[in-house]
């Protein structure tokens, strides 16, 4: 990964591993104030955990710079578990000395087999931890989610031989889906290639290409909302943001238009989880009555599912609360000359099809619930562009609104807060997804979020 969001990743675990060991001091101090027996030859009942409680000013932020001596931290994302023990082990050793040189330089009694329960506690909270990590690395959802899926351009030598670097290095969050020579290949075979693999990044070694190639590939990325890792320091770009990382030991201007791993889009992730699994709960007792009322209003499945396109244009499953009849789809085309909206998207009022309990769910946008569980699987996003079904992504007559799908698909965005059904113009409903993208803050989705609330429940500007 590059240097800069690796950085981020080791914060953020240094802060957990801080908060582990703070938690394992506790608890040691809660093992031995229940257990009522002479140990290490101290006293059998021990001080309140109050009157230790400044310890955790020693043990919590000393445990992730001891981490970051031992290299726990500099290591590849799978390491193996002999390793990691052997490191934790040595940490946690040098922790309690840590506790007991504060103990003597204070003047301090603490007892000793608080100290010594430290070390075991803190080793196995961490360690648990650590295995946590690599089950959740290694199951589907993470692997689609997490790792990047890579496309290798360049000239043909030099992407075969950079190739065989990246396989002898250990960069495992990469998944290389295939090589293309930017010398040989056209535009048109390069932005196939984008769209058959749903590439997350490209990256283009340059050494050896003829820079026109290079950088018609970076401006058909740029449309896309692809990142690329240029492993080069020039070219000039209109929309995207250029930053320089590091990569492999050596400097890479990124070229992204799209927001890059921050603080805030690691609080967005955090708000789509924890928002989508207490709406989920909260909003049970509504889902079961309007399965229920579905079932019973007319003929067939409760839940409608439909291939969407997600980032990158990804097909992923969208579910909705189902509010047409079960032969939806195929009398659409019957009704291709009532289409209200210009460019690729169907939408019409008043649509036929719609039962009439469907019609209240729209109204109150109640048929978008399900797609709580999107949020809650890391496909789609409280906020972001509206998902298009996969027929309508491959109708785009502009490549530049595919950048739309350069981040995941929200259950609301600046399309549904401003009047969704005064727009009938698809490019204007481009315009506002990607005036979003180029402008996108944590707060932003905060109060496009805030603004949902009252459109919906007035249940204005639905069809």
């Amino acid at each position: 990964m590059l240097k800069r969001q690796k950085q981020i990743r080791t914060q953020i675990q240094r802060i957990i591993d801080a908060g582990l060991f703070g938690l394992s001091f506790w608890i040691a101090h809660l093992i031995r104030s229940n257990w009522e027996i002479e140990v290490f030859g101290g006293a059998r009942q021990i001080e309140p955990f109050s009157a230790y409680v400044w310890f955790l000013l020693v043990v919590v932020p000393f445990a992730p710079i001891i981490l970051q001596f031992t290299g726990f931290y500099d290591r590849p994302l799978f390491t193996s578990r002999r390793w990691i023990a052997w490191q934790l082990l040595k940490a946690v050793g040098v922790e309690v000395l840590v506790v007991i040189f504060a103990m003597f330089l204070f003047r301090e009694q603490l007892a000793r087999s608080v100290v010594i329960l430290l070390g075991p506690v803190a080793f196995v909270l961490v360690f648990l931890k650590e295995e946590l990590i690599r089950w959740w690395l290694r199951s589907d959802i993470a692997q689609e989610q997490l790792f990047k899926r890579v496309i290798l351009a360049g000239s043909k030598t030099d992407v075969e031989k950079f190739k065989a670097q990246l396989g002898n290095s250990g960069f495992q969050d990469l998944k290389i889906v295939d090589t293309i020579d930017l010398n040989e290949a056209s535009t048109s075979e390069f932005l196939n290639l984008l769209h058959v693999h749903s590439a997350n990044a490209v990256i283009i070694e340059a050494r050896q290409t003829i820079f026109g190639n290079i950088e018609k590939a970076i401006q058909a990325c740029e449309l896309e909302g692809v990142e690329v890792w240029l492993m080069a320091d020039f070219f000039q770009t209109q929309i995207s943001r250029t930053t320089v990382d590091i990569f492999q030991n050596r400097p890479v201007l990124v070229f992204r238009s799209v927001p890059e791993l921050s603080w805030q889009s690691i609080a967005k992730s955090l708000l789509d989880f924890v928002g989508a699994a207490v709406l989920l709960i909260i909003l049970s007792p509504l889902l079961l009555f309007t399965a229920i009322a579905i079932k019973l209003t007319s003929p067939g499945p409760i839940i409608f599912k439909q291939q969407r396109c997600g980032l990158n244009g990804r097909p992923f499953t969208m579910y909705k609360f189902r509010s047409m009849i079960t032969d939806a789809e195929q009398r659409k085309h019957e009704l291709a000359m009532f289409n209200e909206m210009t460019g690729p998207v169907f939408k019409i009022s008043n649509d036929p099809r719609v039962t009439p309990i469907g019609r209240f769910l729209r109204k109150y946008s109640i048929d978008e619930l399900p797609q709580l569980w999107n949020v809650l699987r890391g496909e789609m996003s409280l906020v972001g562009p509206r998902p298009l079904p996969v027929d309508e992504v491959q109708r785009f007559d502009d490549l530049s609104h595919r950048r739309r799908l350069s981040v995941k698909p929200g259950l609301t965005c600046l399309w549904q807060i401003s009047g969704r059904s005064e727009v009938k113009d698809f490019k204007e409903w481009v315009k506002l997804d990607l005036e979003y993208i180029d402008n996108w803050s944590f707060w932003l989705d905060l109060k496009i979020l805030l603004q949902t609330i009252p459109i919906v429940l007035k249940g204005t500007g639905a069809k």
